[in-house]
């Protein structure tokens, strides 16, 4: 078996170089952290159930209409998915106050918010990931004002479509990440 170029390696997956131009293989690791990294563990088999869950809930989104890099399961723990651009901003919605927002803003921990919050963070492990607005994204130039309109009606479609998926099965969606990526019409078929 030929080996493989990686490309990147994160706290939950290692990303290889694809078969064909424009794409990767994504692999989940049974690593586990919290705290940034501060903590960290394995479990095993946390991999095997990252890549079908990730399958499974990109191919409903991509089902409804929310563009995804997500192409197709390859085996046990990898994917194959499209190569972006990546945005550096972490974009986490939140539902319910939890963690960092009850500690920031001193509010009771499980108290529903009266609505859906969107909070922007600056993508970057050696900074902490700081919390950002829509100024910063603009002026660092970071994502263009289209973008960052269309990165917010999009987390507000997916916090929608999964708060619902959730609740089916008895889960309350509290808050979530999204990361987003660009991808160029003319670079793919």
């Amino acid at each position: 078996m030929a080996r493989r170029r990686q490309i990147y390696e994160g706290k939950a997956k290692i990303l290889y170089e694809g078969p064909e131009p424009g794409t990767l293989i994504q692999y989940f690791k049974d690593d586990a952290t919290a705290f940034n990294a501060q903590k960290k563990g394995t479990i095993s088999g946390k991999g095997v159930l990252n890549n079908r869950i990730s399958e499974h809930v990109f191919t409903l989104l991509g089902n409804i209409g929310i563009p995804t890099h997500f192409i197709r399961r390859l085996n046990m723990r990898e994917q194959l998915i499209r190569q972006v651009e990546i945005v550096p901003i972490e974009v986490v919605i939140r539902n319910v106050v939890a963690g960092s927002l009850a500690k920031r803003l001193g509010l009771e921990e499980g108290t529903p918010l009266p609505r859906t919050i969107i909070e922007y963070y600056y993508k970057d492990d050696a900074l902490g990931d700081p919390m950002i607005t829509d100024e910063h994204i603009l002026a660092f130039g970071w994502a263009a004002q289209e973008e960052l309109h269309d990165m917010a009606d999009m987390a507000i479609r997916v916090n929608d479509f999964l708060a619902g998926l959730f609740a089916g099965i008895g889960i309350r969606l509290v808050d979530f990440k999204l990361e987003f990526g660009r991808i160029w019409d003319n670079d793919y078929p």
